[in-house]
C-alpha cells in the first residue's frame, strides 16, 4: 500500500492534536490496530539528520485506539512554542505485532508562527 499524502498545519504555541482513522479498503471497517505501535518524525527535508519533532505510541505523543482503527497525534503548547516556524517533511509509521512496518501517511508539516506570547 502506498502512503497517503496529507499535509498537517499547526500554530506555534498552541496544543495540537490531530486523529486520523485508518480503514480498510473498504472505507467503511477500521483496522483493528492491536498489537501495533506508532511512529512519526518531522524534519526539515527527508534526508535531514535533525529531528525537529518525534511523536511515538512510546513517548505518549501518539496513541491508539485499536478497535476503532484510531490514531490521535498529540503535541502540547509548550513543545510547539518551541518549534520553529517554517515548512518540514513527515511521514508517519505503523508496526504490526509480527514486525510488519507500513508507511501510513506522509507530506509536508507546516509550523506557522506564534504572534501572541
Amino acid at each position: 500500500m502506498a502512503a497517503g499524502q496529507y499535509d498537517i498545519y499547526i500554530e506555534q504555541g498552541a496544543t495540537f492534536t490531530r486523529e486520523i482513522e485508518w480503514l480498510q479498503s473498504d472505507n467503511t471497517t477500521p483496522v483493528d490496530l492491536t498489537g501495533y505501535t506508532a511512529r512519526m518524525q518531522v524534519r526539515k527535508t527527508a534526508k535531514s539528520p535533525i529531528v525537529v519533532a518525534d511523536l511515538s505510541t512510546g513517548n505518549g505523543r501518539i496513541s491508539l485506539t485499536p478497535a476503532l482503527g484510531k490514531i490521535k497525534l498529540m503535541l502540547t503548547a509548550t513543545e510547539t512554542a518551541s518549534l520553529k516556524d517554517g515548512e518540514y517533511v513527515y511521514d508517519l509509521e505503523l508496526q504490526s505485532g509480527t514486525g510488519v512496518v507500513e508507511r501510513l501517511l506522509q507530506g509536508t508539516f507546516t509550523i506557522n508562527a506564534e504572534v501572541t506570547r
